[in-house]
């Protein structure tokens, strides 16, 4: 067994499958647009600063994996968009286009031939692109539970 591409393979199952949980897209799937910037009563933030949020941090960790001159957002600010609500339907779109182009980039990091999943970058504090990998896995699907939670709240959940 090649378990190189065994380990690709599994990672990009876990960043595009359900597996045992909904997947992202599915997670937005639907959602009418009066609700996006709803903040529900005793809650943080929207749907709309969730998606963004996940977008961000997904596009800090493929650039961080991909070019060692990049600088991250400032923290916690940089991460989450001021706004509860997208502007329209366009920045919407637009933010669900962008998640998904940015997970298959990643996803070309895992799979170009000279990719070494475990060897640290050599910047960094020793994060490698298995580790990053997993993180976003990790960190799109704790946010894509909190998004079905808020859609249960607004009664807008099958």
């Amino acid at each position: 067994m090649d378990v190189k591409k065994e380990m690709v393979k599994t990672l990009k199952e876990l960043l595009l499958k359900a597996n045992a949980h909904v997947t992202f897209a599915d997670a937005v799937k639907g959602l009418p647009a009066a609700l996006r910037g709803v903040v529900p009563e005793q809650l943080p933030y929207s749907i709309w600063q969730l998606v963004e949020h996940i977008r961000i941090t997904q596009a800090d960790i493929l650039e961080f994996s991909r070019d060692a001159d990049y600088k991250s957002p400032r923290w916690p600010e940089g991460y989450w968009p001021a706004s509860p609500a997208p502007a329209n339907d366009h920045v919407w779109q637009k933010s669900l286009d962008q998640i998904k182009a940015d997970t298959h980039a990643f996803i070309e990091l895992l799979e170009a031939p000279e990719a070494d999943l475990f060897t640290p970058f050599p910047y960094g504090d020793g994060q490698h692109l298995f580790r990053e990998a997993v993180l976003i896995a990790d960190h799109t699907s704790y946010h894509t539970g909190e998004i079905v939670a808020i859609r249960r709240l607004l009664n807008a959940w099958k």
